[in-house]
């Protein structure tokens, strides 16, 4: 029993649980598929062919997965010419299997089932040998794991001690700088006191001379002459004249 079916513009013959490779359809693995063109249809005692299709007759397919071919190499060369062309090309495809067919309203030649594949002799083991090898299996991955740890936690512990000592000498820096800070400013405002203290020591006296107290009576007028500090006046003017 087979069927002769049109898809992607090619021709298949199939029969039920089949599996073939067709032009890539726009439908996800797992879902069921309708092939309604088809050509011919044989159940091995008749044979019926279309003009083009057979009316009410369908392949059901089911599709297994979407993909793309190998690569297919394709290179172009014109003597003569310094022509060459070099590309790759990998053709998308729908791989489906033939579940059954219909004619005439009625599912015919549905797939055979298929036998399950036989354990290979290791599977077959005892479930006691496995038991017993298991925890040989552990023990050694359990040493291997502690082998690997053990260069890791010393790295970890280097790599601590060293940021410690880091964190301990910038501490240490800090407290020297500020105490450096400190020891400047307390030496700067030092020097500035004895810097103002040495400069009013060495610092002349400024003594009024008669020009002075004339310019500054000529400033304050005749009235501050005649009033009551004249005699403070005379004072200051016989003062300016004693250390003149």
């Amino acid at each position: 029993m087979y069927a002769v079916f049109e898809t992607g513009g090619k021709q298949y013959k199939v029969e039920a649980g089949d599996r073939l490779r067709i032009e890539k359809l726009a439908v996800d693995a797992g879902e069921k598929v309708l092939f309604d063109k088809v050509i011919a249809y044989s159940d091995g005692s008749s044979f019926s062919a279309g003009t083009p299709y057979l009316d009410g007759a369908t392949v059901n397919a089911t599709v297994l997965e979407n993909g793309k071919a190998d690569k297919v190499i394709i290179f172009k060369f014109k003597a003569k010419k310094d022509y060459r062309k070099k590309q790759g090309h990998r053709q998308p495809y729908t791989e489906i299997e033939i579940d059954s067919f219909t004619v005439d309203g009625k599912t015919v030649g549905e797939k055979p089932k298929r036998a399950p594949k036989p354990k290979k002799a290791e599977d077959e083991k005892p479930a006691k040998d496995e038991a017993e090898a298991k925890p040989e299996k552990d023990e050694e991955e359990a040493k291997a794991e502690a082998a690997e740890a053990e260069p890791v936690a010393e790295a970890e512990e280097a790599v601590e001690a060293v940021a410690d000592a880091a964190d301990e000498a910038k501490e240490e820096a800090e407290e020297i700088a500020d105490e450096a800070k400190e020891e400047a400013v307390e030496i700067a405002d030092e020097a500035k006191e004895e810097a103002v203290e040495a400069a009013a020591e060495e610092k002349p006296v400024a003594k009024m001379t008669k020009a002075d107290i004339m310019a500054r009576l000529d400033e304050l007028g005749a009235e501050y002459a005649k009033s009551a500090k004249k005699d403070e006046l005379l004072a200051i003017l016989a003062e300016a004249e004693g250390g003149k």
